[in-house]
């Protein structure tokens, strides 16, 4: 297993002789028999299968497979979950977790999907519209204290 940050960018040979094509239309491929440790970066689409002891970051589309096992938070811009990850998933645009998937970490995404048969563990924030609650939430098992008056100029 490599330590530090991986970063994967595939570029077939038609990219390489064309620079004009933008590195986000890549598609990344990591098989069930890969084992990294780090960080793991990449643009455009990665599919992971494998295991992974560290974070995923990137502006693109990750797609898990059943036999990936992630430790550790991703960010991206959208992914679809199968297999295991023990971590926090954000994403930019949506989550779509499959049935069978273990999650054990929280979620945040402006749009979510879940499918029947999921172990899901954490705590879920789906806000589309990015709307913000007009007054704090009250803590569970805090009492409800009403509003004292003022005392301006009473002793």
């Amino acid at each position: 297993m490599a330590g530090g940050v991986t970063s994967f960018s595939t570029k077939s040979i038609t990219d390489c002789e064309n620079m004009n094509t933008p590195a986000s239309n890549s598609k990344n491929v990591l098989n069930s028999d890969v084992e990294l440790k780090g960080t793991l970066k990449f643009s455009g689409e990665l599919t992971f299968d494998g295991k992974l002891d560290g974070d995923i970051n990137s502006d693109g589309t990750l797609s898990l497979g059943d036999n990936a096992v992630v430790k550790g938070n991703i960010n991206v811009n959208s992914v679809i979950m199968r297999g295991k990850v023990n971590g926090n998933v954000a994403a930019k645009d949506k989550i779509d977790i499959k049935s069978k998937t273990e999650l054990f970490g929280d979620i945040r995404a402006p749009k979510l999907a879940i499918e029947e048969g999921v172990t899901f563990v954490g705590k879920s924030e789906v806000n589309p519209n990015k709307v913000a609650p007009a007054v704090p939430p009250q803590r569970p098992g805090e009492p409800v204290r009403p509003a004292e008056p003022a005392m301006a100029g009473r002793k």
